[in-house]
């Protein structure tokens, strides 16, 4: 296991020492196993295969992905963690049920693309190799490119590791994950989090952003914006919203960092 280092920072570590962290690197989203030499094919993550031996839908874990782009716009929704499969050049690869990755290829976000630093196969513990690519249009490339996050933490382990994000265990349902493009392996931008209170004629908001080890801070001049009005936050990241009475999505967002899940508010 990599510790409680960064996923970023190991994966850069691992390139370098198989003589491929020059810019034709193409990712930093998950782990590489440790000795095995990266294939050059990369591939289009697959549906999920009928008749593929994996648990029901019914049966994992659902959590809530967010999928956050180079241009800001997302895709969120309630995705199952059941076990899938996905194309990797000329071969499918099983991913285990609980892992980021069976998320992600199961949410579809188009133009998903892995590259295999392991030695992926039939059964889901060797998927701990593969790395996210691309997702859509937006490509790693350097040290830029895709990195995920559950919670305020960015992973120590790769998307498809069956040990767990931070091999402590698999995904729980419920949990939040948050996919990315960093724009520094060194330093990905803080991801924003949103804390929202009604309180009558509105609702007050406060946005703290986390950096990869998780540690806040609170967020001057983000966009917190619901209903069709939107306040800046002030330097201890609060900012009050009038808004009419009913149930309202509220957001977060600032140029430069990663927006925030939409969160629910019921003003009295």
């Amino acid at each position: 296991m990599t510790g409680t280092r960064p996923l970023v920072t190991v994966v850069l570590a691992a390139l370098a020492a198989a003589g491929t962290a020059a810019p034709a690197a193409e990712g930093i989203a998950a782990r590489p196993t440790a000795g095995a030499a990266a294939p050059a094919a990369e591939g289009i993550a697959a549906r999920p295969t009928a008749g593929a031996a994996a648990p029901a839908v019914e049966a994992a874990a659902t959590v809530r992905q967010m999928v956050v782009f180079r241009d800001g716009h997302a895709l969120a929704k309630r995705v199952s963690t059941a076990a899938t499969t996905v194309r990797v050049g000329a071969r499918r690869c099983a991913v285990g049920d609980g892992t980021p990755l069976a998320a992600l290829a199961r949410s579809r976000p188009g133009g998903l693309r892995l590259r295999d630093f392991g030695a992926c196969s039939s059964r889901p513990r060797d998927a701990a190799g593969l790395l996210v690519t691309a997702i859509g249009g937006d490509r790693n490339r350097g040290q830029r490119g895709w990195v995920y996050k559950v919670g305020r933490r960015a992973a120590t382990a790769g998307a498809g590791d069956t040990s767990g994000p931070f091999g402590n265990g698999r995904l729980r349902a419920g949990q939040r994950v948050t996919w990315f493009y960093c724009v520094s392996a060194t330093h990905c931008q803080r991801t924003l989090e949103l804390r929202v209170e009604p309180m009558g004629g509105g609702a007050v908001a406060i946005v703290r952003g986390y950096d990869d080890a998780g540690v806040g801070l609170p967020i001057e001049g983000a966009r917190v914006s619901a209903a069709g009005v939107t306040g800046l936050t002030a330097a201890d990241g609060r900012v009050q919203l009038a808004l009419p009475s009913g149930v309202h999505g509220v957001v977060a967002r600032k140029d430069g960092l990663v927006r925030s899940f939409k969160e629910r508010v019921e003003v009295p």
